[in-house]
């Protein structure tokens, strides 16, 4: 029997906006800063995703370099490294930058973030660059305390590729747009979950299955503060799905207490 692939650390922000007017009607609903994954790219091709991606080297580095990031008190140093890599990842896809400057506290403004990214991006993506040295030649200390935990997935085992992977929910910084970096993305959009989903059920989106149920659960939430204050409020549950073939498709089984609506899930036809 072939051994069970490890899974990898990884973990993904969901960057929340609050939206009041849908084509000039009041409506309060949240948005969530989602990308298109380029086609070529081994892992969910052409997915629409929140920006994430795997703790690597880099971020470990940070975790040791506790002058290069704030809120991060009473965190385990897994802990941290999770949220060290989900601000990077988020960086490097979107340009939306979740940090203070170091010397004052204050938050990054958008146009600081913009003259960032417009300067280290690129170079960043290209590894020609560590995220570290990005931070200490600007004078900068990650936000952690603005993400908050929202849900923990593991990939079901066999599966080729497999991801140990938290999901935070941070309010966007004011102004922050953000935009796909071509090359992961291929594309990227402020959605609300209600309108995400909707396009997932009639195809113009794909999304894969754990992106579905945390925007299912997002949906629920009219603003952006109703939003932190649930996840804050909440006990996260981690989720092993476990896959079954049946006649039909396949199925997936999640722990009900996690929150998801529901314990047993059809997720398509074989082949």
């Amino acid at each position: 029997m072939a051994e069970a692939s490890a899974s990898r650390p990884a973990s993904t922000i969901l960057l929340l906006r609050d939206r009041t007017k849908v084509d000039g009607k009041s409506r309060d609903e949240i948005e969530v800063f989602m990308m298109v994954r380029h086609h070529q790219i081994e892992f969910n091709s052409g997915a629409l995703v929140f920006p994430g991606g795997s703790v690597d080297a880099g971020d470990q580095e940070i975790v040791k370099r506790s002058d290069l990031y704030s809120g991060g008190e009473g965190l385990s140093e897994a802990d941290r490294g999770f949220r060290i890599a989900a601000i990077r990842e988020t960086f490097e896809e979107s340009g939306i930058l979740l940090a203070r400057s170091k010397g004052s506290g204050t938050p990054v403004d958008a146009r600081r973030a913009g003259e960032i990214a417009d300067a280290h991006r690129v170079a960043l993506n290209e590894h020609k660059v560590s995220f570290l040295s990005i931070l200490a030649d600007n004078g900068l200390q990650l936000a952690l305390d603005t993400l908050v935990p929202y849900a923990h997935w593991i990939t079901p085992e066999g599966m080729p590729k497999r991801f140990d992977t938290w999901f935070f929910l941070a309010a966007a910084p004011p102004d922050q747009l953000g935009a796909h970096d071509g090359r992961e993305s291929t594309d990227s959009i402020w959605v609300s979950p209600r309108e995400a989903v909707e396009g997932g059920e009639s195809g113009r989106f794909k999304l894969p299955f754990p992106t579905t149920r945390n925007l299912i659960r997002l949906a629920k939430q009219s603003s952006v503060s109703a939003a932190l204050e649930h996840a804050r409020g909440m006990s996260v549950v981690t989720v092993l799905p476990v896959m079954t073939e049946t006649e039909t498709g396949r199925q997936l089984r999640i722990p009900r207490e996690a929150g998801y609506d529901g314990e047993v899930f059809e997720v398509g036809a074989l082949g």
